[in-house]
């Protein structure tokens, strides 16, 4: 059987642009193409070998500022183990906003600021610089986590101490050890 082709929409970018990002700033990274259906994070350690626990994901909030119903939104990048909740009132407190101001963001507008497609959303290589905030219990891990490879086929293995030199993120205790 021929392997699947990645499903990267059009005008969105895939794992070479993910590969060129890695090559282009000397990061300590590697893709694992063709790794599978992996929809969610137990069939991506399955496919991986790994413990769940060693499966990251990278998700778009948008945070609404105070004032009035119509005030604009700014995203915020979100890296978190897999099967962990983000609590949104940590995020909220971090940002000095209400809860009900911290939204996840639509898949069309995680590619529109992100440039990937939601399942494959690497933590780095982004169209659009945005603030990063790191769950604290992901940073004290220490060896090789698996994130997004640019495609919902890809995955990416990364060091995390090498993932927090790349990133520079905020560090805050933002997760629940429930599904997201």
């Amino acid at each position: 059987m021929e392997p699947q082709t990645p499903s990267v929409p059009p005008g969105t970018q895939g794992p070479d642009a993910l590969e060129a990002f890695i090559q282009a700033h000397g990061i300590q990274a590697r893709l694992i193409r063709d790794v599978g259906d992996t929809p969610t994070v137990p069939a991506a350690a399955q496919a991986l070998g790994v413990p769940t626990e060693r499966i990251v994901k990278t998700l778009l909030f948008l945070v609404r500022g105070p004032g009035s119903a119509h005030a604009s939104s700014r995203p915020v990048v979100v890296i978190s183990h897999g099967e962990r909740r983000v609590d949104r009132r940590a995020l909220a407190a971090h940002f000095q906003v209400g809860r009900k101001r911290i939204q996840l963001a639509p898949p069309p507008l995680v590619v529109a600021w992100l440039g990937y497609p939601a399942g494959g959303v690497p933590p780095f290589g982004h169209r659009t610089g945005c603030p990063v905030v790191m769950d604290a219990s992901l940073a004290r891990l220490e060896g090789t986590v698996y994130a997004g490879g640019g495609d919902d086929r890809t995955m990416m293995a990364v060091d995390v101490a090498e993932l927090i030199r790349v990133l520079a993120p905020t560090i805050l205790e933002l997760s629940t050890p429930s599904t997201v």
